[in-house]
C-alpha cells in the first residue's frame, strides 16, 4: 500500500510533492558527497565557504517563518516545551550513549554528540506533514529550538565533549549567533517587511536550501576524504543508532505525557531529525574534518528514516481510521 492511499486528489498532489522533496534530498546529498570524495583536492579549496553557506540556509529558514508560528508557544505551551526539552535532553544523551557503546574514537565521538546538541532540522516539518503529525507544532518546535541553540548547543557540547577534545564554548556560541540567530531574525524581518516578494520566492526556497546543503556536504566530505573509507561504516552505524533511538524515545515521551497521537508523532520527528548541516559546519570549524562526517551522514540518513516513518504512520492510520488524540 502506498502512503498516498486514501487521500483526496488535492492532498495526493501535495503528498507527492512533499514525498519527492524528502526522498530526492538524500539522493542529492549522496551525489554531493560523492563529488566531494572524488574531487577532494579542488573541492576542499572552498572550505572557507562552509560558515557563510550555513548562514544562507538559516536566512532561508527565517523567510519561511511568521509570527503566528511562535504564538503556538502561548496557546499550547505544554507540547512545545516538552518537545524542545526532549530535543535538548534526549539526543545529546543518546549521542553520548551511542559513542560509549560503540567505543568510538574521540574525533568521531565529538561529531556524533554534536549532532545531538544542535537544534531540529527544517526537513522535519515536511516529514511531519507526510506523517499526518501536527505540522504547526513541528514548525514552532524547530523555530524555538533554533533560537535557543546559541545558548544550549555550546553548553551541551562543552559538557559532553569537553573531556574528549578541547571545546571553545564562547567561540561556538558567537559562531551560532552569527550563522543561525542573526540570519533567522533577518529572514523573519524581510518576510514581515516584504511579504508579497517573499511569497513569490517561497516555492523555490526548499530546493535552494537543498542545493546549499549539498555544497556544504561536498565541502565537508572533501576535507576528510582520506579517512572516509576507514571510518565510514563506524560513522554510519553510530548515525543510524542515534537517529532511530531519538525517533523512538521522542515518540515514547509524547505518548507517556499524554499530549495526543499527532503531537507524539511530531515529538518523535523533531527529536530524531537534527540540523545536521549545522553540526557538520560546527564540527569542521571547532574540531576536525573527521568530526564533521557524522553530520554529513546524518543529512542523508534522517531524511530516509523520516520518509519511512511517515509511511508507517500513514499505513497505521489507514487501518485504524486516522490518528487518535488523547
Amino acid at each position: 500500500m502506498s502512503i498516498l492511499d486514501g487521500a483526496t486528489p488535492t492532498s495526493r498532489a501535495e503528498d507527492r510533492s512533499a514525498y519527492r522533496a524528502v526522498t530526492i534530498f538524500p539522493l542529492l546529498v549522496l551525489l554531493a558527497g560523492g563529488i566531494g570524495y572524488a574531487f577532494a583536492d579542488p573541492v576542499s579549496g572552498g572550505a572557507g565557504l562552509i560558515t557563510p553557506l550555513l548562514g544562507v540556509i538559516m536566512f532561508g529558514m527565517g523567510l519561511t517563518l511568521t509570527l503566528p508560528d511562535f504564538a503556538l508557544v502561548l496557546r499550547r505551551p505544554l507540547p512545545v516545551l516538552l518537545g524542545v526539552a526532549a530535543q535538548y535532553a534526549v539526543m545529546p544523551l543518546v549521542g553520548l550513549l551511542v559513542v560509549t557503546l560503540l567505543r568510538l574514537p574521540d574525533e568521531i565521538a565529538a561529531g556524533v554528540i554534536l549532532v545531538g546538541c544542535v537544534p531540529g532540522g527544517t526537513a522535519s516539518n515536511v516529514v511531519a506533514y507526510l506523517a499526518r503529525a501536527d505540522t504547526a507544532l513541528s514548525v514552532t518546535m524547530t523555530s524555538v529550538s533554533t533560537l535557543l541553540s546559541p545558548l544550549l548547543t555550546p553548553l551541551l557540547t562543552l559538557w559532553l565533549v569537553g573531556e574528549r577534545l578541547p571545546v571553545d564554548g564562547w567561540g561556538m556560541a558567537r559562531t551560532i549567533v552569527v550563522i543561525v540567530l542573526v540570519p533567522v531574525v533577518l529572514g523573519l524581518l524581510v518576510r514581515l517587511l516584504l511579504p508579497s516578494l517573499v511569497r513569490r520566492v517561497l516555492p523555490l526556497m526548499p530546493w535552494f536550501s537543498v542545493l546549499v546543503i549539498c555544497v556544504v556536504v561536498a565541502l565537508v566530505v572533501s576535507l576528510s576524504a582520506d579517512q572516509l573509507l576507514e571510518a565510514g561504516l563506524l560513522v554510519a552505524a553510530a548515525v543510524v543508532l542515534h537517529n532511530l533511538l531519538g525517533l523512538s524515545i521522542g515518540y515514547a515521551v509524547g505518548r507517556v505525557t499524554g499530549v495526543g497521537e499527532r503531537s507524539a508523532r511530531t515529538m518523535a520527528i523533531e527529536v530524531g531529525m537534527q540540523n545536521s548541516g549545522l553540526a557538520s559546519g560546527l564540527a569542521a570549524t571547532f574540531f576536525t574534518p573527521v568530526a564533521a562526517l557524522p553530520g554529513a551522514v546524518f543529512s542523508v540518513w534522517h531524511n530516509l528514516s523520516g520518509a519511512v516513518l511517515a509511511g508507517l504512520f500513514r499505513r497505521r492510520d489507514a487501518r485504524q481510521g486516522g490518528p487518535q488524540q488523547v
